[in-house]
């Protein structure tokens, strides 16, 4: 018998660094009713080693790398191997319920085209007996967050208009809140679930809390990507920054101080470090269990704390300081140019497109596409089909952060076709980058002019249908380039 919502289709990805818990997930998985998913992809992110060995399940199983680049690089791998409409993505450590593929697709079903994702709820247990540790306390945090990719599914296509997950975030912190942010500003919606999801608490070391001040470097990624109002997008409250800033100040005043031989000052900045430091352990020993061992590793790591976190946000504020993005022309500059392109199957990259590409992310550019798509509005295409093959433009040779394209006509005296500068506009605006501090690539003369019409840098690169007027001109106003690795290297020169 089929079951009534077997027509959904799902494909569960789960990155993964070879944790213990990874089988005991696949086995829940294994025995979960309802259901079932296309494919269960596994992506192996540690740098090296051996394939992991991986219990046997019913459902498809696959084995990937990532190369140790992080979870949000992990998961981008994964959903791009997909080929369903939805992706479940489960983090390695949860646990999910015996009725979890069954309340995950009654989630899913019947979700209009407007709802990009659907959260699960995710419950921490803890010990009963006793109150919970920092650690513990941390992990608990996780069943407040508005948008947890512990239990998260997507609407591929979404991924795709929105570029996935920026891959800048390089650990398990706050990559699921941009995508989230990013998917809701494109104009999609988000579900809540009614399935449930067991996250194990976390049992750190000694330095534990001090190591995971290292977000506040992703932190600064936010700010500069949403603004500084990113915390209430959010739903978080205010954080601690400021508070750490100032203890910060006061202690390497009083050591300051006190190398200059100002010994009383020394000592009022001393107490002002002081008085802060003890205040900050004391909101962290109150709630907890008030152990001795809790209580040592609370006073120490509220000393050092605070450094590590300002100095971690400084890191981030001058790495997401004044970012850059090159924006690329799709048809016979990305790739081979068929007219009025429908059928994925026939999308070819230009050569060396993959490398030159590699180089850019390299090097912590952005990436984004902005192409006219006139076969929409003359009626040759869908607009369906468009996104059929730039899914399959950004498998082979994405990710890309930003997916711009106007579907109108030549006589439709729209805002976005090129040589009108709006899919360079709305290119920078979602990828947070001033329009200055981009460069568009293309094959056209039209490339160019939308690029200095928006304000940005323009580089041609001809082709076969490149007009000789064209090249001349952007000879004379931008840049050319041979081909796409040159363009490329000429636009981190220009950058």
């Amino acid at each position: 018998m089929v079951h009534p919502l077997q027509s959904l289709r799902y494909t569960i990805v789960i990155p993964t660094t070879g944790r213990a818990q990874l089988s005991m997930l696949l086995r829940a998985l294994d025995g979960s009713h309802g259901p079932h998913p296309s494919a269960v992809i596994v992506v192996d992110d540690r740098p090296e080693g051996d394939p992991l060995a991986l219990p046997e399940i019913r459902f498809p199983l696959r084995q990937v790398r990532s190369g140790g680049r992080g979870p949000a690089a992990a998961r981008n791998v994964g959903w791009r191997l997909a080929r369903t409409e939805w992706i479940a993505f489960l983090d390695d450590d949860v646990l999910t319920d015996v009725d979890w593929t069954q309340r995950l697709s009654e989630d899913l079903d019947g979700l209009g085209s407007g709802v990009a994702a659907s959260v699960a709820k995710i419950v921490v247990p803890l010990a009963e007996d006793r109150r919970p540790t920092d650690d513990e306390r941390d992990t608990l945090a996780l069943t407040h967050a508005r948008w947890i990719t512990a239990d998260m599914a997507y609407r591929r296509s979404a991924l795709v208009e929105v570029g996935g997950f920026d891959e800048r975030f390089p650990r398990a912190f706050r990559e699921d809140a941009d995508l989230a942010l990013r998917v809701c500003q494109a104009g999609y919606r988000i579900a809540e679930g009614r399935r449930v999801t067991t996250h194990p608490a976390r049992r750190g070391d000694f330095l534990a809390s001090v190591r995971r001040q290292r977000g506040n470097a992703d932190n600064a990624l936010m700010r500069a990507k949403h603004g500084r109002h990113w915390r209430q997008l959010t739903g978080e409250g205010p954080g601690r920054l400021g508070r750490h800033a100032l203890t910060t100040l006061a202690g390497a005043a009083a050591l300051g101080l006190l190398a200059a031989g100002r010994r009383r000052a020394a000592a009022l900045a001393g107490g002002a470090w002081a008085g802060l430091t003890a205040q900050f352990a004391a909101s962290r020993i109150a709630p907890g269990p008030r152990t001795p061992a809790e209580i040592t590793r609370m006073a120490v790591t509220s000393a050092l704390i605070p450094p590590a976190a300002c100095a971690h946000r400084l890191r981030g504020e001058l790495r997401a300081r004044e970012p850059v993005a090159v924006l690329f022309d799709r048809d016979d500059t990305l790739i081979e140019d068929v007219p009025y392109l429908a059928d994925p199957e026939q999308v070819r990259p230009m050569p060396g497109a993959h490398a030159a590409l590699g180089a850019l992310r390299d090097a912590g550019v952005l990436l984004g596409v902005v192409s006219n798509q006139s076969g929409v509005g003359r009626g040759y295409f869908t607009e369906d089909e468009v996104r059929r093959v730039n899914a399959r433009v950004d498998e082979l040779l994405g990710p890309f952060q930003t997916w711009q394209w106007c579907p109108h006509g030549p006589d439709d005296a729209c805002a976005c076709r090129k040589p009108k500068p709006g899919l360079v506009l709305r290119a920078a605006e979602a990828l947070g980058v001033d329009v200055s501090r981009c460069v568009v690539v293309g094959d056209i003369g039209a490339d160019v002019e939308a690029a200095t019409a928006a304000g940005a840098k323009g580089i041609l690169v001809p082709t076969r249908r490149t007009l000789p007027g064209e090249v001349e001109r952007a000879r004379r106003e931008a840049a050319v380039a041979p081909d796409l690795p040159s363009a490329v290297r000429l636009a981190m020169e220009v950058l």
